[in-house]
């Protein structure tokens, strides 16, 4: 039944599915803003990082399909997929180091340039 779901080289219906559950987390998150529910806010951050992430998975697998049958556009989209994982990274490091201000250290970078 699932077989042919995880081809995503010839499949588009994964990618669909990650940018729907990416669009109900990012529903979810609006929802979980409501005064009315103030008990289930803690959730809410979870909600909005679980939407950015299913969306960015979404567009990786569309990316792939994009590749073999549909190669300009995926050229167009190459720098929007680093971009966004660029993003995705600093996210995740301010969330994880955001309150202690532990930056790491990227001397090794500059020194590839």
């Amino acid at each position: 039944m699932l077989e042919g779901i995880f081809d995503i080289k010839n499949d588009r219906r994964l990618s669909m599915y990650l940018y729907r559950m990416g669009f109900g987390m990012w529903l979810m998150y609006l929802v979980l803003g409501a005064p009315a529910l103030r008990t289930y806010q803690h959730y809410r951050q979870d909600c909005g990082l679980l939407s950015f992430v299913l969306m960015i998975f979404a567009f990786t697998a569309s990316m792939v399909y994009d590749y073999f049958h549909h190669h300009e556009q995926f050229e167009l989209k190459k720098k929007w997929l680093f971009i966004s994982y660029a993003i995705l990274a600093g996210i995740i490091n301010f969330l994880e180091f955001g309150g202690k201000n532990k930056v790491p250290d990227l001397n090794w970078l500059f020194n590839l340039l």
